[in-house]
Protein backbone atom coordinates (compact mmCIF):
# COMPACT_ATOMS: atom_id res chain seq x y z
CA UNK A 1 0.00 0.00 0.00
CA UNK A 2 1.02 3.60 -0.55
CA UNK A 3 1.83 5.74 2.45
CA UNK A 4 -1.25 7.61 3.59
CA UNK A 5 -1.45 11.30 2.73
CA UNK A 6 0.56 13.17 5.44
CA UNK A 7 -2.20 15.67 6.21
CA UNK A 8 -4.72 12.89 6.69
CA UNK A 9 -2.20 11.00 8.83
CA UNK A 10 -1.88 13.97 11.18
CA UNK A 11 -5.66 14.39 11.31
CA UNK A 12 -6.26 10.70 12.01
CA UNK A 13 -3.59 10.64 14.73
CA UNK A 14 -5.22 13.62 16.44
CA UNK A 15 -8.64 11.98 16.13
CA UNK A 16 -7.30 8.76 17.68
CA UNK A 17 -5.88 10.70 20.62
CA UNK A 18 -9.19 12.47 21.14
CA UNK A 19 -11.03 9.16 21.16
CA UNK A 20 -8.60 7.78 23.73
CA UNK A 21 -9.36 10.70 26.00
CA UNK A 22 -13.12 10.47 25.41
CA UNK A 23 -14.10 7.03 24.08
CA UNK A 24 -17.28 6.54 22.07
CA UNK A 25 -19.92 4.23 23.56
CA UNK A 26 -20.96 1.22 21.44
CA UNK A 27 -22.88 2.39 18.40
CA UNK A 28 -26.03 0.52 19.39
CA UNK A 29 -26.17 2.63 22.56
CA UNK A 30 -26.25 5.95 20.69
CA UNK A 31 -29.49 7.17 19.04
CA UNK A 32 -29.05 7.40 15.25
CA UNK A 33 -30.08 11.06 15.27
CA UNK A 34 -27.23 11.86 17.65
CA UNK A 35 -24.74 10.10 15.41
CA UNK A 36 -26.14 11.96 12.40
CA UNK A 37 -25.71 15.28 14.18
CA UNK A 38 -22.12 14.44 15.11
CA UNK A 39 -21.27 13.35 11.57
CA UNK A 40 -22.88 16.49 10.15
CA UNK A 41 -20.94 18.75 12.51
CA UNK A 42 -17.66 16.97 11.82
CA UNK A 43 -17.88 16.90 8.04
CA UNK A 44 -19.19 20.48 7.78
CA UNK A 45 -16.23 21.59 9.89
CA UNK A 46 -13.85 19.82 7.52
CA UNK A 47 -15.28 21.36 4.34
CA UNK A 48 -15.86 25.10 4.66
CA UNK A 49 -14.18 26.48 1.54
CA UNK A 50 -16.26 25.13 -1.34
CA UNK A 51 -17.26 27.38 -4.29
CA UNK A 52 -19.99 29.93 -3.53
CA UNK A 53 -20.76 31.20 -7.04
CA UNK A 54 -23.91 29.13 -7.36
CA UNK A 55 -27.63 29.54 -6.99
CA UNK A 56 -28.87 26.95 -4.52
CA UNK A 57 -32.47 26.10 -3.73
CA UNK A 58 -34.24 23.41 -1.74
CA UNK A 59 -37.55 21.85 -2.69
CA UNK A 60 -39.32 18.51 -2.46
CA UNK A 61 -40.51 16.04 -5.05
CA UNK A 62 -43.03 13.22 -4.70
CA UNK A 63 -41.92 9.68 -3.93
CA UNK A 64 -43.49 6.31 -3.15
CA UNK A 65 -43.10 6.82 0.61
CA UNK A 66 -43.84 10.55 0.73
CA UNK A 67 -42.06 13.73 -0.32
CA UNK A 68 -38.31 13.61 -0.94
CA UNK A 69 -36.28 16.76 -0.10
CA UNK A 70 -33.70 17.74 -2.73
CA UNK A 71 -31.22 20.58 -3.25
CA UNK A 72 -30.47 21.99 -6.69
CA UNK A 73 -27.09 23.63 -7.39
CA UNK A 74 -26.82 25.92 -10.44
CA UNK A 75 -23.50 27.62 -11.30
CA UNK A 76 -23.92 31.30 -12.14
CA UNK A 77 -24.32 31.85 -15.86
CA UNK A 78 -24.82 28.19 -16.72
CA UNK A 79 -26.80 27.72 -19.93
CA UNK A 80 -30.28 26.20 -19.99
CA UNK A 81 -30.53 23.35 -20.53
CA UNK A 82 -27.37 21.84 -19.07
CA UNK A 83 -26.17 18.47 -17.92
CA UNK A 84 -27.55 17.32 -14.57
CA UNK A 85 -25.99 15.09 -11.94
CA UNK A 86 -28.54 13.47 -9.60
CA UNK A 87 -26.43 12.86 -6.51
CA UNK A 88 -26.84 10.55 -3.50
CA UNK A 89 -24.80 11.21 -0.36
CA UNK A 90 -22.90 8.54 1.52
CA UNK A 91 -23.33 7.48 5.13
CA UNK A 92 -24.17 3.79 5.16
CA UNK A 93 -27.84 4.43 4.31
CA UNK A 94 -28.09 5.55 7.96
CA UNK A 95 -26.30 8.90 8.40
CA UNK A 96 -25.40 11.80 6.08
CA UNK A 97 -27.63 14.42 4.51
CA UNK A 98 -27.70 17.47 2.24
CA UNK A 99 -25.45 19.39 4.65
CA UNK A 100 -22.69 16.80 5.03
CA UNK A 101 -22.18 16.77 1.26
CA UNK A 102 -22.96 20.40 0.45
CA UNK A 103 -19.35 21.37 -0.27
CA UNK A 104 -18.76 18.33 -2.44
CA UNK A 105 -21.90 18.99 -4.50
CA UNK A 106 -20.84 22.62 -4.92
CA UNK A 107 -17.48 21.50 -6.33
CA UNK A 108 -19.06 19.00 -8.70
CA UNK A 109 -21.46 21.66 -10.02
CA UNK A 110 -18.97 24.54 -10.26
CA UNK A 111 -16.04 22.50 -11.60
CA UNK A 112 -18.13 20.04 -13.62
CA UNK A 113 -20.08 22.73 -15.45
CA UNK A 114 -23.47 21.18 -14.73
CA UNK A 115 -26.44 21.36 -12.42
CA UNK A 116 -26.44 19.01 -9.44
CA UNK A 117 -29.58 17.77 -7.68
CA UNK A 118 -28.69 16.26 -4.31
CA UNK A 119 -31.28 13.86 -2.91
CA UNK A 120 -32.12 13.60 0.80
CA UNK A 121 -33.38 10.02 0.63
CA UNK A 122 -34.90 8.20 3.60
CA UNK A 123 -32.47 6.72 6.13
CA UNK A 124 -32.46 3.51 8.14
CA UNK A 125 -33.27 2.29 10.74
CA UNK A 126 -36.44 4.40 10.75
CA UNK A 127 -36.83 3.62 7.05
CA UNK A 128 -35.35 0.17 6.41
CA UNK A 129 -34.40 -1.27 3.05
CA UNK A 130 -35.54 -0.65 0.33
CA UNK A 131 -37.08 2.76 1.11
CA UNK A 132 -33.86 4.66 0.43
CA UNK A 133 -33.43 2.82 -2.86
CA UNK A 134 -37.05 3.55 -3.75
CA UNK A 135 -36.49 7.26 -3.09
CA UNK A 136 -33.36 7.26 -5.24
CA UNK A 137 -35.14 5.64 -8.16
CA UNK A 138 -38.13 7.99 -7.84
CA UNK A 139 -35.84 11.04 -7.78
CA UNK A 140 -34.08 10.04 -11.00
CA UNK A 141 -37.35 9.29 -12.75
CA UNK A 142 -38.66 12.68 -11.63
CA UNK A 143 -35.52 14.42 -12.95
CA UNK A 144 -36.09 12.96 -16.41
CA UNK A 145 -39.81 13.72 -16.39
CA UNK A 146 -39.33 17.32 -15.18
CA UNK A 147 -36.00 18.12 -16.83
CA UNK A 148 -37.23 21.34 -18.44
CA UNK A 149 -38.41 22.68 -15.07
CA UNK A 150 -34.94 22.40 -13.53
CA UNK A 151 -32.94 23.43 -16.59
CA UNK A 152 -31.67 19.95 -17.42
CA UNK A 153 -31.07 18.32 -20.77
CA UNK A 154 -32.67 14.85 -20.56
CA UNK A 155 -29.95 13.52 -22.86
CA UNK A 156 -27.30 14.56 -20.31
CA UNK A 157 -28.57 13.28 -16.98
CA UNK A 158 -26.05 11.39 -14.84
CA UNK A 159 -26.39 9.57 -11.53
CA UNK A 160 -23.72 9.65 -8.88
CA UNK A 161 -22.93 9.10 -5.26
CA UNK A 162 -20.27 8.19 -2.75
CA UNK A 163 -20.12 5.05 -0.61
CA UNK A 164 -23.75 4.07 0.11
CA UNK A 165 -24.74 6.80 -2.34
CA UNK A 166 -22.59 5.14 -4.98
CA UNK A 167 -24.52 1.96 -4.29
CA UNK A 168 -27.79 3.84 -4.83
CA UNK A 169 -26.54 5.35 -8.09
CA UNK A 170 -25.37 2.00 -9.46
CA UNK A 171 -28.63 0.38 -8.40
CA UNK A 172 -30.71 3.05 -10.15
CA UNK A 173 -28.60 2.71 -13.30
CA UNK A 174 -29.41 -1.01 -13.36
CA UNK A 175 -33.09 -0.39 -12.62
CA UNK A 176 -33.39 2.03 -15.55
CA UNK A 177 -31.09 0.44 -18.11
CA UNK A 178 -34.03 -0.89 -20.17
CA UNK A 179 -36.14 2.27 -19.84
CA UNK A 180 -36.13 3.93 -23.29
CA UNK A 181 -37.59 7.18 -21.94
CA UNK A 182 -34.98 7.64 -19.21
CA UNK A 183 -31.54 6.88 -20.61
CA UNK A 184 -28.87 7.70 -18.04
CA UNK A 185 -25.80 9.28 -19.65
CA UNK A 186 -23.16 8.54 -17.03
CA UNK A 187 -22.50 6.99 -13.61
CA UNK A 188 -20.18 8.73 -11.13
CA UNK A 189 -19.45 6.08 -8.52
CA UNK A 190 -17.17 7.32 -5.74
CA UNK A 191 -15.78 4.62 -3.44
CA UNK A 192 -19.10 2.77 -3.89
CA UNK A 193 -20.39 -0.19 -1.92
CA UNK A 194 -21.20 -2.68 -4.67
CA UNK A 195 -21.93 -5.89 -2.78
CA UNK A 196 -23.50 -6.89 0.51
CA UNK A 197 -21.09 -9.84 0.74
CA UNK A 198 -17.86 -9.62 2.76
CA UNK A 199 -15.85 -11.45 0.12
CA UNK A 200 -13.12 -9.12 -1.13
CA UNK A 201 -9.63 -8.89 0.32
CA UNK A 202 -10.09 -5.26 1.38
CA UNK A 203 -13.32 -6.15 3.23
CA UNK A 204 -11.27 -8.65 5.22
CA UNK A 205 -8.15 -6.58 5.91
CA UNK A 206 -8.75 -2.80 5.77
CA UNK A 207 -10.47 -2.06 9.08
CA UNK A 208 -10.54 1.74 8.97
CA UNK A 209 -9.25 4.36 9.32
CA UNK A 210 -12.45 6.29 8.50
CA UNK A 211 -14.74 3.35 7.69
CA UNK A 212 -14.30 0.54 10.20
CA UNK A 213 -15.74 -2.96 10.18
CA UNK A 214 -17.75 -2.09 13.31
CA UNK A 215 -19.38 0.85 11.53
CA UNK A 216 -20.05 -1.20 8.40
CA UNK A 217 -21.77 -3.91 10.44
CA UNK A 218 -23.84 -1.27 12.24
CA UNK A 219 -24.94 0.21 8.92
CA UNK A 220 -25.98 -3.22 7.65
CA UNK A 221 -27.86 -4.02 10.87
CA UNK A 222 -29.82 -0.77 10.56
CA UNK A 223 -30.61 -1.35 6.90
CA UNK A 224 -32.24 -4.70 7.78
CA UNK A 225 -31.99 -6.14 4.27
CA UNK A 226 -31.26 -9.89 4.81
CA UNK A 227 -34.08 -12.02 3.45
CA UNK A 228 -35.78 -9.16 1.64
CA UNK A 229 -36.95 -10.22 -1.83
CA UNK A 230 -35.30 -7.10 -3.33
CA UNK A 231 -31.97 -7.51 -1.53
CA UNK A 232 -30.26 -7.92 -4.91
CA UNK A 233 -30.59 -4.13 -5.36
CA UNK A 234 -27.81 -3.77 -2.77
CA UNK A 235 -25.32 -5.79 -4.83
CA UNK A 236 -24.75 -4.40 -8.34
CA UNK A 237 -21.53 -6.40 -8.50
CA UNK A 238 -23.55 -9.60 -8.25
CA UNK A 239 -26.26 -8.58 -10.71
CA UNK A 240 -27.17 -11.20 -13.27
CA UNK A 241 -26.58 -8.86 -16.22
CA UNK A 242 -24.88 -5.45 -16.15
CA UNK A 243 -24.66 -5.02 -19.92
CA UNK A 244 -26.36 -1.93 -21.30
CA UNK A 245 -25.90 0.27 -18.24
CA UNK A 246 -24.55 3.81 -18.56
CA UNK A 247 -20.81 4.48 -18.89
CA UNK A 248 -19.13 4.78 -15.51
CA UNK A 249 -16.24 6.30 -13.63
CA UNK A 250 -15.47 4.29 -10.50
CA UNK A 251 -13.21 6.01 -7.98
CA UNK A 252 -11.67 4.15 -5.06
CA UNK A 253 -9.51 5.19 -2.09
CA UNK A 254 -6.41 3.27 -1.10
CA UNK A 255 -7.32 3.25 2.60
CA UNK A 256 -10.85 1.88 2.33
CA UNK A 257 -12.41 -1.53 2.88
CA UNK A 258 -14.67 -0.91 -0.14
CA UNK A 259 -11.84 -0.40 -2.63
CA UNK A 260 -11.68 -3.96 -4.02
CA UNK A 261 -15.39 -4.17 -4.74
CA UNK A 262 -15.27 -0.81 -6.50
CA UNK A 263 -12.45 -2.03 -8.73
CA UNK A 264 -14.26 -5.33 -9.28
CA UNK A 265 -17.40 -3.51 -10.39
CA UNK A 266 -15.47 -1.45 -12.93
CA UNK A 267 -13.96 -4.68 -14.29
CA UNK A 268 -17.38 -6.34 -14.37
CA UNK A 269 -18.76 -3.46 -16.41
CA UNK A 270 -15.86 -3.58 -18.85
CA UNK A 271 -16.29 -7.32 -19.29
CA UNK A 272 -19.95 -6.71 -20.18
CA UNK A 273 -19.00 -4.20 -22.87
CA UNK A 274 -19.78 -1.09 -20.81
CA UNK A 275 -17.47 1.90 -21.07
CA UNK A 276 -15.95 2.08 -17.60
CA UNK A 277 -12.86 3.64 -16.06
CA UNK A 278 -11.36 3.02 -12.64
CA UNK A 279 -9.27 5.60 -10.80
CA UNK A 280 -7.72 5.00 -7.38
CA UNK A 281 -6.28 7.61 -5.04
CA UNK A 282 -3.94 5.30 -3.13
CA UNK A 283 -2.94 7.73 -0.37
CA UNK A 284 -6.46 8.80 0.60
CA UNK A 285 -9.05 7.28 2.97
CA UNK A 286 -12.74 6.59 2.58
CA UNK A 287 -14.92 9.74 2.75
CA UNK A 288 -12.13 12.01 1.50
CA UNK A 289 -14.33 14.00 -0.92
CA UNK A 290 -16.20 15.60 1.98
CA UNK A 291 -13.06 16.33 4.04
CA UNK A 292 -11.62 18.88 1.64
CA UNK A 293 -10.06 21.20 4.23
CA UNK A 294 -7.84 18.46 5.66
CA UNK A 295 -5.55 18.04 2.65
CA UNK A 296 -4.89 19.79 -0.68
CA UNK A 297 -4.99 16.31 -2.23
CA UNK A 298 -8.80 16.34 -1.94
CA UNK A 299 -9.18 19.36 -4.20
CA UNK A 300 -6.86 17.76 -6.75
CA UNK A 301 -8.95 14.58 -6.79
CA UNK A 302 -12.22 16.53 -6.86
CA UNK A 303 -11.09 18.61 -9.85
CA UNK A 304 -10.08 15.49 -11.75
CA UNK A 305 -13.42 13.87 -10.92
CA UNK A 306 -15.35 16.97 -11.94
CA UNK A 307 -13.44 17.14 -15.23
CA UNK A 308 -14.47 13.56 -15.98
CA UNK A 309 -18.08 14.50 -15.22
CA UNK A 310 -17.80 17.60 -17.43
CA UNK A 311 -16.45 15.53 -20.31
CA UNK A 312 -19.59 13.37 -20.20
CA UNK A 313 -22.43 15.79 -19.47
CA UNK A 314 -20.93 19.29 -19.48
Amino acid sequence: MSVIDPDFRLFLEAQAEALKASPMPPLDQVPPEMLRAGYRMQRQGQDQNAPRELDVRDFALPGPHGDIPVRLYEPHGLARPSGLLVYFHGGGWTIGDLETHDGHCRRMAAWGGCRVMAVDYRLAPENPFPKGHDDALAAVRWAFDHAAEIGADPARIAVGGDSAGGNLAASVALDLKADPQRKIAFQLLLYPATTSEWKTESRKTLDGPTLTFEVMRWFEKNLAFPGHPQAHRLSPLDAEDVSGVAPALVVTAGYDCLKDEGFAYAERLKAAGVEARHVEYPALPHDFYIMADISPAVAVAARETAEALKAKIG
